[in-house]
């Protein structure tokens, strides 16, 4: 069951980060091309937190379909599925204990806490429009971009003792972190759902108010209250979607990513010049133009 994600099907979209962010940082301090045992184990255990993350996401929100194929929950069934997940987690915790630096074990510790904290802040809706997207904000950096930020603040304390280094890490993958989900909150509403790997339209039918959805919402007022009814009356998802494709939100959403990316590439630039320096300014269009 934990093999079934694993099958490198999936993009490792952070263990890359990490990987390019781990010899980014060797370079900037002594030019060295060598990657630290440590700094790898950093690369595994944030695809495995992340992981975790999937199958237990899959049980809360019954979905039937991840990367193109079944969820873990459709085939053993949603307690398994938890218990899969816990396994994950518990294995990603020993190889964090067996690199043996307690500032790492607090950096990803913090990751799986923002994990949490952030599925329950999913759960919760605010009233008013201006803490609405301050609260859609906040827990897309819980969910998405605190492993990201963290995992990259991991492997450049590992390779470097400057504390500056280690914001600059921390911001790049904080700021890709962001626009990756903004990104990944656009694709629900215009790709295929054969092309993405999952049902399109999920984020509605689960009841999320997304960027899209919180900038339409602005052009089309009316969404207000299907948005506190978290689109749960028949016809809300349609009419939801077909507002969102209406205004300009699909748009806007994707400009704030752009300015994400920009943050990114600005502070990754501080960093001395390498190859790997310059696929992480890379990776930030590939993140923008990416469509699945």
């Amino acid at each position: 069951m934990c093999e079934y994600y694993f099958d490198g099907k999936g993009k490792a979209f952070r263990p890359m980060i990490v990987v390019l962010m781990a010899r980014a940082c060797n370079i900037h301090h002594n030019n060295s091309r060598e990657m630290q045992a440590s700094q790898r184990s950093v690369a595994i255990i944030a695809e495995m937190i992340h992981t975790a993350s999937l199958v237990h996401d899959d049980v809360i929100d019954d979905a039937n379909s991840r990367r193109g194929k079944m969820t873990v929950n459709q085939i053993w069934g949603e307690r398994k599925a938890v218990l899969a997940g816990d396994f994950i987690l518990s294995a990603a915790s020993v190889a964090l204990a067996r690199i043996g630096n307690t500032t790492i074990i607090s950096v990803l510790t913090q990751v799986i806490e923002d994990l949490v904290r952030g599925e329950f802040l999913q759960l919760g809706s605010k009233e008013n429009e201006n803490e609405r997207f301050a609260h859609y904000l906040e827990k897309t950096f819980k969910k998405t971009a605190s492993l990201i930020a963290n995992s990259c603040k991991a492997v450049s304390i590992l390779g470097c003792p400057d504390p500056k280094v280690h914001e600059i890490a921390y911001q790049y993958g904080k700021n890709v972190g962001i626009a990756f989900q903004l990104i990944d909150d656009v694709l629900d509403f215009t790709s295929c759902a054969d092309h993405l790997g999952k049902p399109t339209a999920a984020d509605l039918k689960l009841g999320l108010a997304t960027g899209p959805v919180l900038f339409a919402c602005r052009q089309f007022p009316e969404m207000n209250a299907m948005i506190m009814r978290r689109f749960s009356k028949p016809g809300d998802v349609e009419r939801a979607r077909k507002y969102v494709l209406q205004s300009d939100g699909v748009q806007q959403t994707t400009y704030l990513a752009q300015r994400y990316c920009h943050e990114a590439t600005r502070e990754i630039s501080k960093l001395r010049p390498s190859p790997e320096r310059d696929a992480l300014i890379q990776l930030t269009d590939m993140v923008l133009l990416r469509d699945k």
